[in-house]
């Protein structure tokens, strides 16, 4: 490469980033990644104890290097963490920790570089720029009425560890994604003293492996199939497969598996609900309206109050900051193109990670990393071949 290029610049020290740095690095891009953070991987770090990959150790994997089979099959937090660590050693990252990047712009001259307005006034140029800041960036709270008068303890999934501060008090979990499906089993084993779980729209429940046969490997198999086709399919398999808790008050969902995934309703891999809800030692309740005071008001009427909510209610991108005035976001906040794809209006802008596919969040970044070096590389050699 033309050593007078500006380097790449990769903000971001989660998987998706060091997978874009080193797939750079394979192909000579000099390229530095740029992490708030003090190390990599500080979302992951973040994450409560009990957090074990919903995909395979095969298919968790970053290219050019497999997490090592003493990790078990299903990777924990702490391994994976150590895994990220020594991918950035493995690969000889050039790693900027400790910088935040606020804003990504053109500079004034119109060339092709981006200007990267960072902590303590630092204004770094790129020749391209990757975004990898990941979809776990800023947790998200509904805007309840009566939230900024509600007297309980109340706390962001995000802030949740393990259940050790809970032992014995009432819990309100809100949201049956992964992660408030985790918590409330985590929270029934851990010794709560009462645990609900409020519902809004029943999830598709489905085991993380049958006889061996890992439910990501049918995800992928079926990507390519019709969604009707599948929905059948997994409808069949979760009639077979997965207890009805319809009368412990988690039905099952009316509209089909993959057509959820499709509008980004990613099926809840069973990690021990299914069995704390049929010995009710999690009960689900009707969604969250509001708040009254210290009460918390459900959907069907009822006020109940627990000692703490745990709100596992997503997060936002956090984008619009960075790179909102580029014109590049969708309604949702959410980058409009996405892998080795750029805006018309940001040729040299890629985004990654920003995608929750059935077939694993994971496995798809880990090849788009590749697709993504690839572009970069042939954009600047077509830009030193025109100087």
């Amino acid at each position: 490469m033309d050593m007078a290029t500006s380097p790449v610049h990769v903000i971001g020290a989660g998987p998706a980033g060091l997978a874009v740095a080193a797939a750079l690095g394979r192909r000579g891009v000099r390229t530095v990644v740029v992490e708030k953070s003090s190390d990599v991987g500080a979302s992951w770090r973040a994450h409560y104890d009990r957090l074990r990959l919903h995909t395979t150790r095969r298919w968790s994997s970053l290219p050019g290097l497999a997490i090592p089979r003493s990790a078990g099959r299903w990777v924990g937090r702490d391994d994976f963490v150590r895994y990220l660590e020594t991918y950035a050693r493995h690969h000889r990252l050039d790693l900027a920790t400790g910088v935040e990047v606020f804003t990504v712009d053109r500079p004034q001259g119109g060339d092709d570089d981006w200007l990267l307005h960072a902590t303590g006034g630092r204004r770094l140029r790129a020749g391209a720029v990757v975004v990898a800041t990941g979809l776990h960036h800023t947790p998200m709270l509904p805007d309840w009425p009566g939230l900024a008068d509600y007297t309980g303890e109340l706390l962001h999934a995000g802030a949740y560890r393990s259940p050790e501060p809970f032992r014995g008090r009432d819990v309100l979990v809100v949201g049956t994604g992964n992660t408030g499906a985790e918590i409330a089993a985590d929270l029934a084993s851990g010794g709560a003293g009462r645990v609900r779980l409020a519902v809004r729209t029943a999830p598709h429940i489905v085991r993380r492996a049958t006889l061996g046969w890992p439910t990501q490997a049918s995800a992928i198999l079926c990507r390519r199939l019709p969604v009707a086709l599948t929905d059948r399919l997994a409808r069949r398999c979760e009639r077979l497969l997965v207890p009805d808790l319809t009368r412990h008050g988690l039905p099952r969902p009316g509209t089909g598996r993959y057509s959820r995934a499709r509008e980004g309703a990613i099926p809840v891999l069973d990690a021990g609900l299914v069995r704390a809800v049929r010995h009710g030692l999690v009960q689900p309740v009707a969604a969250v309206e509001g708040f009254d005071g210290g009460k918390v008001v459900l959907a069907n009427g009822d006020t109940i109050g627990p000692d703490v909510v745990i709100a596992a209610t997503g997060y936002h991108s956090g984008l619009g900051p960075l790179v909102g005035h580029v014109g590049v976001l969708d309604g949702r906040g959410r980058p409009l193109v996405h892998g080795a794809e750029t805006h018309p209006a940001a040729e040299g802008l890629y985004f990654i990670g920003y995608t929750n596919p059935v077939s694993g969040n994971l496995r798809e970044l880990a090849r788009d990393a590749p697709k993504i070096a690839a572009a970069i590389a042939e954009r600047q050699t077509v830009g030193s071949a025109r100087r």
